[in-house]
């Protein structure tokens, strides 16, 4: 940007800012209060993340720039990482931008002020020179007189210089900035300039809202106190950080209202924090732009396009959603869809209250639009909230298969109830269509009884696709067998739609990878990709690559299954004209749970976050997968009553959806069970193996959980090894091989190796161990599949760090380093022994940890005396000790016991 001479602007209306100002209003002293360093609260989170992000950019002539809408903490992340960095608080200039700041003289006596500059600097104007040079001038003095200390100068609110003449000094100033200095911008809105150049001579860094507001963790966190006075319980922090997505300040706001013992409010109704959404939030709009906002708010999502079609029906037709986010207000741009916006759920809660004139009128609209564009879950969604029952109707008859694709099962349930009496069983189509919600929904018995009733010429001209949807209900049941039949007998009857074969495929291909017959699984899936692409939807085409996902996931392949998924929801996300449906949804809760395999918390924690809120407000069973993902992360970090909340959650959530049993219990007793297990609570968890047992002999493969028969195979021999039943445990594992043969799934395989490493550690001794055990790390960190050892912690907490030392170099060794809290200097190898322990001295040795006397083991093992004592010499000469007692201490140290 060209710089701007005095009264140059090519704006009118900063000609008068521009100009020079009366003598006598420029008084520094009555500028220098501006320059002020906020305060750090005393009961702020540590944020290391965030103060590792600013001490790396504030390097000489380094720019931050920190933008986020209001009450996210910018200042106060600002703050603690400068005082991360150990910069003394003389060398930091903090200047409070404000509106009268528009005048580019204003403007360079604050520069001026902040650094100790002599008057005679920003004087020079009066000598003709432009802002530019007097800039300039300013610059090289400072040059000049620069220590080998580093300074920093932060430009606070800079959404307040709007001026052209301003923001050409600014860009001037960060492109100009002397050696020992470092600049920090924090806005609400984005940089006034360009910044690329910057960019690429590697001085200028960014902290944007995904940074900034709190992860659940950190909410959990940030209420630790009001959990321990049971001011709040999980499942309210969780509620909240669902709720406010970690808005930093209406958190804080809401916890000062808890220190304040009153009453306790919804978030959303407590006086501070709404005091802070009206005066902070909305104070700078116009009372047409705040009823403009208020209609965003009434729509789940919202694009100009879409806000503009409702211009005769919307108060403030003129500051659409692109506007308000440049604006800085919290709307998020939906990944990927750059014309989508999502507005922050505690101001979109608040906003709605009172529901504003015309409301059904705007709704109905909302539906046309999106019908015309034949995207029908949307439009049946809109269609259901203006009351309208015809247009409900009409789309729910039009959109059939599409209304499946779509699987927005909360909208056609609710449509089910408010359908004319008699309609369903008049209608086959009908009845067919809600068989079909009814099955994706996981109620298989009331979707089996709508079909089941059809007969005669109804059964005969919807054969096919009856026994399509026969399939889907066997596959969700979780029969393989039965659900590959039924969608054969659908294919080869023929006549059904390419949304309807897609579906049929889908079921092939998921049954086939259940068997363990991948090679036919992906024949399948490549009939499914055809029809997606015949279908010409991306929601088609997100199920289609779903699909090939899970078939590399039943091979272990994570590494390839996350690139299908990455390129899956990029191409999904082509389709700028609509939100996001539930294919994508499953897209990326598989991409969770392949995070999770690899043990990248953070990033899965974050993707959760939007996934589940879709999938629960779609009633997607896909929630049950967001669930479970939630209790494992728990359980891996210790964190067992959060872990409960989460099961507590996920049964109410399946018994309100009146979702069939036999889909979710075998899942979370399981995770009760695992859970129970690490906390050494083993009779409970026997218990819970014994509930499973009908499920374990039943042998269902859940389509969501297709590794659930084998993990509950090993279940059984966990609780074994817990109570020391070792060759009960084996014989478990060994007919676990038996029943699969060769169709066994990677992560099973890698399960069943861990635990038998387990049982021959404790039957014939780490040596024999040893081996086993580095075959599964090898093979696993290919794919740095991090997972069944964090499952296993427990079981192999005695196995693994007698071998560590022994493990390759990599970043799963890292990995497991963390899991386990071992490190290089921690363990020791059994082979720097001069001479091993062979297997007998170890099965003495074992016997001498257990207390038995020389005489004792001699009867235990079938040995003389003096065999036994010649052992133990042995021993003691191999281990480099004179007793018993150290014997056994360094044999400890050595991972040998």
């Amino acid at each position: 940007m060209k710089p701007f001479n005095d009264g140059g602007a090519a704006n009118d209306e900063f000609q008068s800012a521009n100009t020079g100002l009366q003598r006598g209003e420029l008084v520094r002293d009555l500028l220098k209060h501006r320059l002020q360093t906020p305060v750090i609260p005393a009961d702020s989170l540590n944020r290391s993340h965030i103060d590792t992000l600013l001490h790396d950019a504030l390097v000489p002539r380094g720019a931050m720039f920190v933008q986020a809408p209001c009450g996210y903490g910018k200042s106060h992340a600002v703050l603690s990482g400068i005082a991360s960095s150990s910069i003394p608080e003389e060398a930091i200039r903090w200047v409070s931008l404000n509106a009268q700041d528009n005048s580019p003289t204003r403007f360079l006596s604050l520069i001026a002020i902040a650094f100790d500059l002599p008057e005679s600097t920003d004087s020079s104007l009066q000598a003709g020179a432009s802002f530019s040079d007097a800039l300039a001038m300013m610059l090289v003095t400072l040059n000049r007189k620069a220590s080998e200390r580093m300074q920093v100068i932060v430009l606070d609110n800079l959404q307040n210089l709007t001026n052209p003449a301003v923001v050409a000094l600014l860009q001037q100033l960060v492109a100009e900035l002397p050696s020992a200095l470092s600049i920090i911008l924090i806005s609400r809105k984005a940089l006034p300039f360009d910044s690329h150049g910057l960019e690429l001579e590697n001085r200028f860094a960014r902290i944007g809202v995904e940074v900034l507001e709190f992860s659940r963790a950190e909410t959990f966190e940030f209420f630790k106190p009001s959990l321990c006075r049971n001011q709040l319980t999980s499942v309210a922090v969780d509620n909240l950080y669902d709720l406010t997505e970690g808005w930093v300040t209406p958190l804080a706001l809401y916890r000062r209202e808890l220190l304040r013992e009153v009453e306790r409010k919804p978030v959303q109704e407590t006086e501070s924090v709404e005091r802070f959404l009206k005066e902070s939030v909305l104070g700078g709009l116009t009372p047409g732009q705040q009823k403009s906002i208020r209609a965003v708010a009434e729509l789940e999502l919202c694009s100009d396009e879409l806000y503009l079609a409702l211009e005769p029906i919307t108060p403030d037709s003129s500051f659409c959603p692109s506007m308000a986010h440049e604006q800085g207000l919290p709307l998020r741009i939906m990944p990927g869809r750059g014309r989508w916006y999502r507005l922050n759920p505690l101001l979109q809660e608040w906003l709605k209250s009172p529901v504003m004139p015309g409301y059904q009128d705007r709704m109905l609209e909302t539906s046309r639009w999106f019908g015309h564009r034949d995207q029908f879950p949307e439009a049946l969604k809109y269609a259901l909230l203006s009351g309208d029952g015809e247009a409900v109707i009409r789309i729910a008859s039009e959109g059939s298969e599409a209304l499946l694709l779509g699987q927005d099962t909360a909208s056609l349930l609710r449509l089910r109830k408010t359908l004319p009496p008699g309609l369903l069983e008049r209608s086959a189509r009908l009845r067919i269509v809600y068989s079909w919600v009814h099955a994706i929904g996981g109620q298989f018995q009331q979707a089996r009884a709508l079909v089941d009733e059809l007969a005669g010429p109804d059964f005969e001209e919807h054969e096919a696709r009856i026994y399509a949807l026969k399939a889907f209900i066997l596959r969700g049941e979780g029969s393989v067998e039965g659900a590959l039949a039924a969608a054969d007998q659908a294919l080869q009857l023929g006549h059904l739609s390419p949304q309807a074969r897609l579906i049929t495929q889908m079921v092939r291909s998921s049954a086939l990878c259940a068997a363990g017959r991948f090679a036919e699984a992906r024949e399948a899936n490549r009939s499914t990709t055809r029809l997606a692409r015949e279908a010409g939807d991306s929601g088609s085409e997100a199920l289609a690559v779903y699909s090939h996902a899970r078939i590399e996931l039943g091979k272990g392949a994570l590494k390839h299954a996350e690139q299908l998924l990455r390129t899956g929801l990029d191409t999904a996300m082509q389709e700028l004209a609509r939100p996001a449906r539930v294919g994508e949804t499953r897209l990326q809760l598989n991409l969770v749970l392949i995070l999770w395999h690899q043990g990248r918390y953070r990033e899965a924690d974050r993707l959760l976050v939007n996934c589940g809120r879709h999938a629960e407000q779609a009633r997607d069973l896909g929630f049950l997968l967001v669930m479970t993902i939630r209790v494992l992360m728990c359980r891996v970090e210790g964190r067992y009553d959060e872990a409960f909340v989460w099961i507590g959650r996920a049964e109410r959530t399946m018994h309100s959806w009146q979702v069939d049993e036999s889909l979710f219990v075998p899942v979370l007793e399981a995770l009760k069970a695992s859970c129970w297990l690490a906390q050494g609570q083993v009779e409970s968890a026997a218990q819970a193996v014994r509930k499973l047992e009908p499920y374990r002999e039943a042998g269902c493969v859940p389509e969501l959980f297709p590794m659930m028969p084998g993990l509950l195979d090993c279940m059984h021999a966990r609780v074994d090894l817990a109570r020391g039943e070792f060759v009960r445990a084996r014989e478990t594992l060994t007919a676990m091989r038996g029943r699969y043969e060769d169709a066994i799934p990677w992560g099973v395989e890698l399960h069943i190796r861990l635990l038998e490493a387990v049982i021959t550690h404790e039957q014939k001794g780490p040596v024999a161990a040893r081996k086993m055990l580095l075959s599964v790390v090898a093979e696993a960190a290919e794919e740095h599949f991090i997972s069944p050892f964090a499952e296993l912690r427990s079981e192999l907490q005695a196995v693994v760090p007698g071998h560590f030392a022994q493990i390759a170099d990599s970043p799963f060794k890292d990995e497991l380093g963390r899991l386990f809290q071992l490190s290089e200097t921690s363990t020791v190898s059994p082979e720097a022994l001069a001479e091993p322990i062979s297997e007998r001295e170890h099965g003495v040795l074992e016997l001498i940890a257990m207390g038995l006397s020389n005489q004792e083991i001699a009867d235990r093992l079938h040995i003389s005396l003096h065999t036994v004592k010649t052992h133990a010499r042995r021993i003691n000469a191999k281990l480099e000790v004179k007793s018993r007692t150290q014997a056994i201490v360094r044999a400890r140290e050595l991972g040998i016991l």
